[in-house]
């Protein structure tokens, strides 16, 4: 068939006008991508692969490029190691404040969740937390509903510890109890991962985990504030847990509002200490010496919802540094990642 030379210039006319139209749309895209990622807010490509549970538990907030205060001369000169028995001084290892100047990078607004570390645990085929296996988190919804209503009684009382009379209840209401108390614990950080297990995860979701420097600037902005919402200390602003009733001290990620970084991160202080990237080393311009120092420990932040002295304000400074070695899991222990800017 032989097209007319009046309708193939109109064929021709219309190709072009829709190329130059997706054209314009992928330019508008990408300055609205630009203008997000500016004002610190920004959905993580992955955020749809690792299945984040709700709302933006898989996004990402932006911090910008520039210099920042690290660490603190502080000095312990009300002897707070004594009073607390500490083998360390305090504040020793933050030594010298100085300024330090990062690139702008992207980390996660929230802690991650045992709902984004299930989807790795499914898809890889990781050994799935211990805790799991101890509060039922790891029994899917088609095992349980196969289960026998004597068995799914005493899963429900000696895994699932539900606050309800187990012997009673009917089953499609245990059933959908057990369920819910599932729910609720996606929700939760992911703790009991070593940092293998966070540094494998984040790479899975397309990111790594943050640098310790990174990390620091995101809790305290580039002034240095002492704590992700600024420098006075309030124990009722973020989770040590001493202020909640939540199993193991530890709350749903994003449960304290005012607990924001300067970014617009949440959790930096308390709920869960936090793998980063770096090895426990010494600062530039530091003199301190250490059994603890070089690549045998990698760096914690953030302080944990835990008992005793690891609930004191100290822990929880934006600068405060611990450690442990990279196989080490706790039950408050978890992690966030981050990403370089393309």
């Amino acid at each position: 068939m032989v097209i007319p030379q009046h309708t193939f210039r109109f064929l021709l006319v219309s190709l072009m006008l829709l190329l130059a139209l997706a054209a314009l749309a992928a330019c508008q895209q990408k300055t609205t991508e630009n203008a997000q990622a500016q004002s610190g807010a920004m959905t993580t490509p992955q955020a749809a692969s690792i299945g984040a549970p709700v709302g933006d538990y898989g996004a990402m907030v932006f911090v910008p490029a520039g210099p920042f205060v690290l660490g603190s001369n502080k000095i312990d000169d009300s002897g707070k190691q004594q009073e607390y028995g500490l083998v360390n001084p305090l504040y020793v290892d933050e030594h010298p404040r100085q300024t330090q100047v990062l690139d702008g990078f992207f980390i996660d607004k929230y802690e991650v969740t045992n709902a984004a570390y299930k989807q790795f645990v499914q898809q890889t085929q990781r050994k799935e937390p211990f805790g799991w296996s101890q509060n039922g988190y790891n029994l899917i919804k088609e095992r349980l509903e196969l289960t026998d209503l004597d068995t799914l009684r005493w899963i429900a009382t000696e895994y699932f510890k539900l606050d309800l009379d187990v012997n009673t209840i009917p089953r499609p209401a245990l059933l959908q109890a057990m369920l819910k108390d599932q729910q609720i614990k996606d929700n939760l950080p992911v703790t009991g991962v070593t940092w293998l297990d966070a540094n494998d995860y984040c790479r899975w979701a397309g990111k790594r985990l943050p640098s310790e420097y990174e990390w620091e600037k995101a809790a305290r902005g580039a002034d240095g504030q002492e704590y992700p919402w600024g420098n006075e200390w309030d124990p009722d602003v973020t989770n040590t847990g001493d202020n909640t009733d939540w199993p193991e001290g530890i709350t749903p990620v994003g449960s304290f509002p005012k607990n924001l970084s300067p970014y617009g991160a949440f959790d930096m202080s308390g709920n869960v200490w936090e793998w980063v990237d770096s090895w426990y080393q010494a600062y530039p311009g530091s003199t301190l010496e250490r059994e603890s120092f070089g690549e045998k420990n990698k760096v914690l932040r953030g302080g944990g919802g835990g008992v005793g002295h690891y609930a004191l304000s100290v822990f929880y400074r934006s600068a405060a540094r611990s450690f442990a070695p990279p196989t080490t899991s706790s039950s408050d222990i978890g992690f966030r990642c981050a990403k370089t800017m393309d």
